[in-house]
Parts: structure tokens; sequence; C-alpha cells
């Protein structure tokens, strides 16, 4: 139980919002304090300088940040709006515009060059859609802002390595409002661990080298332990009844998912018994059920989401 009487004596607790405020470090001085650490770890001072010299706090960023829809889609909701008819035709379209660099690719890095696409539809709509904010801005923005700073500010510093390394210019680190950035939407500190210089030109280019994209969502993938000429996951079928435990956490071999009627969509048994995997069900009873196995949690490495991983997955396999 609190104590009560601590509570009433505590003086930090009686301040007036006035005095938090009073307290609370201005925006100069919060980029101040980046800059040191910046320099402090080595980055160039001219270009720390340049990149956050006159910027202001982006009020849009705020709005957006504060004002995330709240509602939860049902898996079926979003697979209608992520995987409509005509983003799984661009996705096959854009695999026979691209199929040798892909294998080239998906061969150098020991991955399905399929979920290449399925990442590239599903971040930016293969390229159409990358963000227009100032990248270093819109983190400054939410490093003030507070909600979420620490985490926020380990991005600027890494969005200003970037800038300090030489691969973007501060006018040209363009991205969403909340610092994703580029094709495929990679945060400055997946940039850092996982952009690659593909077509050799000296830079990682990840808004507008496609072998740089392609190369750096498979380097994401080899990193984090793709399992290659392994499967993410597939649609199944479950029997009348079905009630046994159901999760991610709940791993047996397709042998004894069998034993409980599980199959393929079609109806068919698996190819094999000693493989394992977990059955999905992301509305629950009565819904789709998947089956997925080790590549499925590679795939949500980059966004911690079934649905994301589902959405990326069946749009790879819906490119070939």
């Amino acid at each position: 139980m609190l104590n009560r009487r601590v509570l009433l004596t505590s003086a930090p607790l009686a301040w007036s919002s006035a005095a938090f405020a009073a307290a609370r470090p201005s925006f100069d001085q919060v980029l101040a304090s980046v800059r040191r650490e910046a320099l402090a770890q080595g980055m160039r001072a001219a270009v720390v300088d340049a990149a956050l010299h006159g910027i202001t706090p982006d009020p849009s960023v705020v709005k957006l940040d504060k004002n995330q829809p709240e509602f939860k889609l049902s898996w079926a909701q979003y697979r209608a709006r992520v995987l409509p008819a005509g983003r799984l035709a661009r996705a096959r379209e854009a695999y026979a515009a691209n199929a040798p660099l892909l294998a080239q690719v998906g061969a150098r890095y020991g991955v399905d060059a399929r979920m290449l696409i399925g990442f590239w539809g599903i971040e930016s709509g293969f390229g159409a859609h990358t963000g227009t904010f100032n990248v270093i801005r819109s983190l400054a923005t939410l490093v003030y802002d507070g909600r979420r700073a620490e985490f926020f500010r380990k991005e600027l510093l890494g969005a200003l390595r970037i800038l300090s390394d030489g691969d973007r210019a501060p006018d040209a680190l363009l991205g969403s409002w909340a610092g994703a950035m580029g094709q495929p939407q990679f945060l400055p500190s997946f940039y850092l661990r996982y952009a690659v210089d593909f077509d050799g030109d000296g830079k990682r280019d990840i808004w507008t080298s496609v072998p740089d994209i392609f190369a750096s969502i498979a380097n994401f993938m080899q990193i984090n332990n793709w399992r290659a000429a392994e499967p993410w996951g597939q649609q199944i079928a479950l029997p009348p009844g079905f009630a046994a435990p159901t999760g991610r956490g709940v791993r047996q071999s397709l042998g004894a998912w069998m034993a409980l009627g599980v199959r393929r969509y079609d109806g068919t048994p698996f190819s094999r018994a000693d493989v394992q995997g977990a059955v999905i069900q992301p509305d629950g009873a009565g819904g789709e059920a998947f089956m997925v196995y080790p590549n499925f949690d590679v795939i949500r490495r980059y966004n911690p989401s079934d649905y994301y991983a589902l959405g990326v997955g069946l749009l790879g396999y819906a490119a070939l």
C-alpha cells in the first residue's frame, strides 16, 4: 500500500504546473545538450552545427504524435486495407521488373527475395510514399516534447551520425514525422545497423537506390537470423470445434498439430511432420488461422505486430 503520509508531505508532488513548465529545458537547451553528446561521440562539429542551426519545434509533429488513432482494426479489416487486389498486382509487377536484382540480393544474403517486395510494399508502397518531413527537426521536436524523449534522443543522435558520416545532406534527410526514412522506412538506428551500399557508389542510399534498398532489407533479415529455404508461415484450416491453445508461444511439431486436426488451407496434410510451428488466430476463434515458423519472428523484429508480419509475408508470397 502507498504511504499516504509521504504522498501528502512530498514537496515535488505539490509543485504547480507553472513550476514544472519553468523547470523544463527550452528547445535551444535540448539542442545544445544533443550537440554536446554528438561531439562527445566524435561527430563532426561543422556537420552537427549545420544540421541543428535555426531549427524550431514542428507543431505538426506534436499534433501527429498526440493524435494517433486509438481504434484497433480487426485482422480482416487490416488485411482488406493493406492487401487490396491492386497492391497484390503491384507486388507481382515489382518483382517481375526487378527479378535479376532480387535474385542476386537474395542469394548474397541467403533470404527469400519475395519478402523484400513484401517489406517494400508495406512500408512505402514500393517507394511511392517515403515522407517529406525534415528528420532532424522532427526528432528534435519529439525529444523536446518529452513523451518518449530518451528513445527519440537516441534516434536523433543516430540521424546526426548519418549526416556526419556523409551519407546524406541535412536538407535531403527526409522521412516520416516520427523519423522513419527512405523506401524501407528505417529509423536512424536501423539505418546505422542494417543499411548497405550494394551499388558501390560509396553511399548507403535507401531513398533512391533500389539495389541499396533491397540489400539493406536483406541485411536486416540476415542479421536477425532469417532461415534460408524455410517459409515464414502459411494460412491453414482448423477443424470444427478446435479449442487447443494457440499463439506464437505455443510451438509444437506439425505432426502434433495434425493429430489435432490442423491442415493446410486446402485441407491436405503438411508435407513434413517434424517441423516446429505455432498457430495464430489474429481475429480469434472462427477467423482466419495461420501456421507460423521462426522466420515470422524475424519479420516481427521490423515491426512487433502480428498483423504487420502477416501483411509483409502475404504480400511477399503474392509477388511470385
